[in-house]
């Protein structure tokens, strides 16, 4: 169920030999980097239609080249009107239209900070929980690669309010809906019963040994992975990396969680970044792959988590 699905990846558990690259390093970068690409993309298309900067902005009735040359390198917003308006002093033909309009929507929508997401959920985290509803419900295979926290999906309900405690105090949030929030989470979990999903997790193992909040509230969560990893449930795989595997090359990246093979979204301390270029999905599937090949699950996995688990007392 869970077999790589990339040629360069060994198998479960293995010390696989090879040199890898490694996930994309700069996450928050990314939203600029397409940004640019598509800039870029703008300026080809006028110079192969053989418009300079200040030709370009006669045509379109701008005063200056400046706005040309700010939007062509990201330095402006570039809104879907842009992208016509070049086509259309360009000559392009529709489907390039169509094309790049693609781009341009995938572009607008990569990053949205914590204080958009509060302004359009009406300042709590209720709202936003209850956004991610149909997404779950949506899904046919979800990846989740952990190497902080564990996984909201497999969050007890002391560790769900602790963890949206600190949200909401570390972005300042107004409203106290933290309950609602919470109840909203676990009304989500059941997605975990759907027989027409997988759900994938790959820890690394230091997240058994965080210890964010309370001790009781820690033991319980160790005991809760237990479950998960001992359950005979077909749909759900949970794996972990050991701290001391030789991992050849497979290099910890930043955390993830991938819906099919058409979005991967990543959280960051100041909000969310969701790539949906096929490219860049292709990249996460090939870390994942990686990342599975290295991990352990079952007995295995189940002795790190009871080691951490002991280290409680």
């Amino acid at each position: 169920m869970w077999e790589p699905t990339s040629a360069n990846s060994g198998p479960r558990g293995s010390r696989c030999g090879g040199t890898y690259e490694p996930m994309p390093s700069s996450p928050s970068s990314s939203a600029q980097a397409a940004r640019r690409r598509l800039g870029e993309r703008l300026r080809e298309m006028r110079t192969a239609a053989r418009l300079t900067g200040r030709e370009f902005a006669s045509r379109v009735g701008w005063a200056d080249a400046t706005t040309v040359t700010k939007i062509e390198k990201a330095q402006r917003t570039i809104t879907a009107e842009h992208v016509r308006l070049w086509c259309r002093v360009c000559g392009e033909p529709p489907e390039r239209e169509a094309e790049l309009l693609t781009e341009q929507k995938a572009v607008s929508q990569m990053w949205q900070t914590y204080a958009q997401l509060a302004k359009s959920a009406g300042g709590g985290l209720k709202a936003r929980q209850e956004r991610l509803r149909d997404r779950y419900w949506r899904v046919r295979r979800q990846r989740t690669y952990q190497t902080k926290v564990i996984p909201g999906l497999l969050q007890t309900e002391a560790m769900m309010t602790f963890y949206l405690s600190r949200a909401r105090a570390d972005q300042h949030l107004q409203r106290d809906d933290i309950a609602e929030a919470v109840a909203a989470r676990l009304e989500r979990q059941q997605c975990l019963t759907r027989p027409d999903a997988l759900w994938g997790f790959i820890l690394e193992e230091d997240v058994l040994w965080y210890r964010p909040g309370p001790d009781e509230t820690h033991r319980e969560q160790l005991r809760h992975l237990l479950e998960v990893s001992a359950s005979a449930r077909k749909n759900v795989f949970l794996g972990i990396i050991p701290r001391d595997i030789d991992r050849r090359g497979v290099i910890p990246g930043e955390a993830f969680i991938m819906d099919d093979d058409r979005l991967v979204t990543v959280e960051l301390i100041s909000g969310y970044l969701r790539l949906t270029m096929p490219e860049e999905i292709r990249m996460y599937g090939e870390a994942w792959d990686r990342l599975l090949s290295v991990a352990v699950q079952g007995e295995q996995a189940r002795a790190l988590i009871q080691r951490a688990l002991h280290a409680l007392g």
